[in-house]
């Protein structure tokens, strides 16, 4: 007998179903196809197997001792091919889901979005991993990230959610106390809070009018949490380059100023990255749709 590969699965299931029907025909109404289908399907088994599985009649049909025995062997094969098939292709989404990105995006921009996110997916769960250092989503098995930029990994897919530019912001105290630079050689002399991910010395390369121009402050803090970067900002402590679509509210409110707005970052992108194209299981695809349409950096 001929080894029976995978392909061949879902032949076997059709042939447990005729024998169950009674008939080819009864088989085919129940899967929604021609008599003729079905008994070319059965008839491959039988070629792939070497053995005959049923002795067809104008009338009837019978089954073999050798489709009898391959029967019972094969008979809970529908079950499971439908209980595969419910898995990959499942009628409401389910299932854990994760996503990492920056801890600032994550509760100003994520965090609103949630709540509508579960009504409409109440059965797709959620694993957040916050973390301002790049993770790798292969080797940590994520599904979906936010991040600046494109991936260098040709293995990585990338969708695009915003452009933004680094501007220049302080709070008013800081001003009021420390004034308000209105050249490169003032904004030098200024403390400065810098992003250690954006630049492990201070400086800080910003382009106005298309022209590069670097700061280089005497003067800085370093720290790796954005987050933190823009609460001490916002707290007085000294100048920053802030993003301003995560800084909205406080904008609005007030609570920062821009100073020297000609001066500005090279353009950011922030992307949407997931491993493959190919096989994105449902709930993966879901959130991944969500995100771009609640174009959560509006």
């Amino acid at each position: 007998m001929s080894t029976i590969s995978v392909s061949q699965l879902k032949h076997l299931a059709i042939f447990v179903m005729v024998v169950e029907s009674g008939s080819f025909a009864a088989a085919a109404r129940k899967l929604g196809t021609s008599r003729s289908r079905i008994s070319e399907q059965v008839a491959d088994l039988e070629s792939v197997l070497g053995v005959r599985l049923i002795q067809r009649s104008t009338r009837q049909l019978s089954i073999t001792p050798e489709g009898k025995e391959i029967y019972e062997l094969a008979r809970s094969l529908p079950k499971v091919l439908q209980d595969i098939e419910a898995i990959n292709q499942p009628e409401i989404p389910r299932g854990r889901v994760c996503l990492t990105l920056n801890n600032d995006i994550a509760l100003k921009h994520l965090a609103p979005v949630l709540d509508e996110f579960c009504r409409q997916y109440p059965m797709i769960q959620l694993d957040l991993m916050l973390d301002d250092e790049r993770l790798d989503l292969i080797a940590e098995q994520i599904d979906v990230a936010i991040r600046i930029g494109f991936p260098r990994d040709d293995a990585l897919v990338a969708r695009v959610m915003h452009e933004e530019r680094f501007t220049i912001f302080a709070s008013p105290r800081y001003l009021a106390e420390q004034g308000t630079p209105s050249t490169i050689e003032q904004l030098e002399q200024h403390r400065w809070l810098t992003l250690y991910q954006a630049s492990t010395d201070g400086i800080q390369d910003l382009v106005s009018e298309d022209k590069s121009c670097r700061i280089k402050p005497v003067n800085y803090f370093r720290c790796n949490s954005p987050l933190m970067v823009q609460q001490m900002v916002i707290d007085g402590l000294g100048l920053g380059c802030l993003l301003p679509v995560t800084v909205k509210q406080e904008i609005e409110a007030g609570d920062l100023i821009p100073v020297m707005p000609e001066l500005t970052s090279a353009p950011l992108i922030f992307t949407l990255v997931y491993p493959s194209r190919r096989q994105v299981p449902l709930r993966v695809r879901c959130l991944i749709d969500y995100l771009l349409e609640a174009r959560i950096f509006s």
